[in-house]
């Protein structure tokens, strides 16, 4: 277990000394767990509390949501361990008024007996004490009985209605309605691409092959209803949203607030993606997404996957989601466009210089540039493998990308070979981000302004333009031969090049080809002096590096085309 933590029996205090470190408006009690809110107006003035809470492991909640509009205080158990009742009790006191107090509880039984406990023992002492229980679950229908299933991601949506419609004042019995009248509308789906780890545990709760997943599982690191093979982002979303939708009855003209929920470790860009297809299905269905949000709101400690929860809004919903908050963990307003815009971009097209013309030497030039493509998608597993050694891995797709836009060139990219070569040069730079996009855009550029100024293409110009494509390499990146990059491979490729004149030009690019694959064999010896492989240092020393490689392989296809066109 690696986990950024001190002593694991003290996790959820030294957490919330965190957050009540960084957040303004937060308090902690001195002798529980229990985040509330500095500032509240007098007891006789104060409006009606809204509590909740839960285990720890689920931040930012539930203590990220207290502040004006939202929570009045969040009460914070052992990790996936509801708190106890004194310390919901001691929440209720330091809160509530004379307007009472409603405590949102997930529908977990340790959580239903300690805040039920709690709000017997505040009603003994006069303080008026109303409950909402949040059991939104949908993937358990057909398991358990409605009343039984978990509260889960949805709990947020009611955290935050409840908290502004008792900041607008409503008296406690108008507030719980409110509350449970959006519980009982919303419905949660989850899945989960791995376990995560409880502290005081040590190992994670669950084991899962290399392709399997979790449907329909609960925010404390149990194991989903279903275990299946993973599949696409979309595919998932589909199954998901259609459940929520037959469990909560939602049809076509139906308003709707979608939220879609990281359980801990699925990056921003994945649930990007998860949210795309989530409103695209809603919206296939007819029913009209008025809010929506993204992000990690309910966690499961540092598990992968996410949940959808969509609430089927009433008159009054929009009112009170839309309300200004304190909290910080609420994630802003929610308002989404009913389309996504998207604007064409300016395209300026390619004006060839000069009359070329293809001639019997380049006509087989198009058959060369697929050979390349070829070859490059067939290394992708090679290329990612040793990118991934010293980089971010992500040569492999970037090469491929980049096959993908040169066969996708329409028919006049090829009625030159200048023209040919300066339109592979965009296609690359668009299809291929990081550095290896520009590197070869800017390098075929060049070469291919040499090539349109020659009236009369020799195998001499070629070379010369090759050269000159290097040379841009180096001048763009600041690299030399010996920093480890595809300098490494190229220059002795045109050495070889320039070296062989007279030979027939299918041994000559043999030779430059073998050439190639030696300088990027060397470079497994060498320690990168540029790029991301140079921050690792010596460690990178072992590997040949990806980018010499690529051009081992592309130049490698170039030989075997030529030679077969004899």
């Amino acid at each position: 277990m690696k986990k950024l933590i001190n002593d694991p029996r003290n996790v959820v205090r030294e957490m919330l000394e965190g957050l009540a470190d960084l957040t303004q408006h937060l308090a902690l009690l001195d002798t529980e767990n229990v985040a509330l809110r500095i500032g509240l107006p007098t007891a006789a003035e104060r409006p009606v509390a809204v509590i909740s809470g839960g285990g720890a492991g689920h931040e930012p909640a539930h203590a990220g949501y207290v502040g004006s509009g939202m929570l009045s205080a969040a009460v914070t158990g052992d990790v996936f361990t509801s708190p106890s009742s004194d310390a919901v009790l001691a929440a209720i006191r330091a809160t509530a008024g004379p307007a009472g107090a409603l405590l949102i509880i997930k529908n977990y039984t340790g959580d239903r007996l300690n805040f039920g406990i709690a709000a017997e023992l505040a009603r003994a002492e006069g303080i008026p004490v109303e409950i909402a229980v949040v059991a939104d679950d949908v993937a358990l229908a057909g398991v358990v009985a409605p009343e039984r299933r978990r509260g889960i991601a949805g709990t947020v949506l009611v955290h935050k209605i409840a908290g502004a419609a008792a900041q607008a004042g409503l008296p406690l019995a108008e507030v719980a309605e409110k509350a449970r009248s959006a519980a009982a509308r919303v419905g949660t789906m989850g899945v989960a691409l791995g376990a995560c780890t409880v502290p005081t545990a040590g190992r994670p709760g669950f084991t899962l092959g290399e392709r399997e997943i979790e449907l329909g599982l609960g925010i404390h690191g149990e194991k989903g209803v279903e275990r299946g093979e993973i599949k696409p982002a979309d595919e998932l979303v589909e199954r998901m949203i259609a459940r929520i939708v037959k469990e909560c009855g939602l049809k076509a003209g139906d308003r709707v607030a979608l939220l879609v929920n990281g359980l801990g470790a699925t990056p921003p860009l994945e649930l990007a993606i998860v949210a795309r297809h989530a409103l695209a299905d809603l919206r296939g269905r007819g029913i009209t997404v008025e809010r929506a949000w993204s992000g990690n709101l309910l966690t499961a400690l540092e598990m992968p996957g996410c949940s959808l929860s969509v609430l089927k809004l009433d008159a009054d919903d929009l009112r009170f989601l839309d309300a200004s908050v304190e909290a910080s963990a609420w994630p802003g307003c929610g308002h989404v466009p009913a389309n996504r815009s998207i604007v064409a971009a300016t395209i300026a097209p390619f004006a060839d210089p000069a009359e070329a013309h293809l001639n019997a030497a380049d006509s087989n030039l198009r058959g060369i540039v697929m050979a390349v493509a070829d070859a490059l998608e067939s290394a992708e597993d090679q290329l990612t493998d040793l990118d991934s050694r010293a980089g971010d891995g992500d040569l492999g797709a970037s090469m491929v990308r980049g096959a993908q836009a040169v066969r996708a060139l329409p028919e006049s990219a090829w009625s030159s070979p200048s023209g040919a070569i300066i339109e592979i040069s965009t296609a690359l730079r668009r299809a291929i981000a990081g550095s290896s996009g520009p590197f070869y855009a800017i390098a075929l550029a060049r070469a291919g302004r040499h090539l349109a100024q020659q009236p009369n293409l020799t195998a001499q110009h070629w070379v010369d333009a090759f050269e000159l494509a290097i040379a841009a390499v180096a001048e763009a990146g600041g690299a030399k031969p010996g920093d480890r990059t595809m300098l490494d491979a190229l220059e002795p490729a045109v050495r070889s090049l320039k070296s062989t004149v007279g030979l027939p030009a299918s041994e000559r690019c043999t030779r430059a080809a073998d050439a190639a694959a030696d300088g990027a064999d060397a470079t497994a010896s060498m320690s990168p002096r540029l790029g991301r492989a140079s921050y690792l240092g010596e460690r990178a020393v072992g590997a040949p590096d990806g980018g010499a490689a690529a051009v081992a392989i592309w130049m490698g296809a170039i030989a075997q085309a030529i030679a077969k066109q004899g």
